[in-house]
């Protein structure tokens, strides 16, 4: 339902019981009793639109409800967002103040070329000493 209708389904309820009170009495007047004005097609009908307009309201009114229950989700996701985005700077922040940078873990190298020719691993020391072998046998 338009929710910028409330005005004017509201204008008709007004106007409708209005009528409605309006032609009640004029039956009364008539004296008819209330089995008879309760069987009125008018009386009927005015009733009718009286709980149309009852009926639109309502609904216009739960409408009302959704949007504002949205718009109040809407504004606690983005103050969320906005607190997850803070928070994480802080926490930056706090870890630097604390420890400075983080450290890595250092990986095992393998020892270079150098330090294997040192030891005597390198290819060279390796045909050598199976040179030398093969010389012996």
């Amino acid at each position: 339902m338009n929710l910028r209708a409330r005005i004017y389904v509201e204008n008709q309820k007004k106007n409708v019981q209005a009528k409605l009170e309006a032609y009640l009495a004029s039956l009364k007047e008539k004296g008819l009793d209330s089995g008879a004005i309760s069987r009125d097609a008018t009386a009927r009908k005015l009733k009718a639109m009286v709980r149309k307009a009852i009926f639109r309201l309502a609904s216009i009114a739960a409408q009302e409800k959704l949007n504002q229950e949205r718009v109040q989700a809407k504004a606690e996701k983005l103050v969320a967002e906005k607190a997850a985005r803070e928070k994480p700077e802080e926490k930056v922040a706090a870890e630097k103040g604390k420890k400075g940078k983080k450290e890595k873990k250092e990986k095992k190298e393998k020892p270079a070329k150098a330090e294997k020719q040192a030891k005597g691993e390198g290819k060279k020391a390796k045909e050598e000493k199976k040179a030398e072998k093969q010389e012996d046998q």
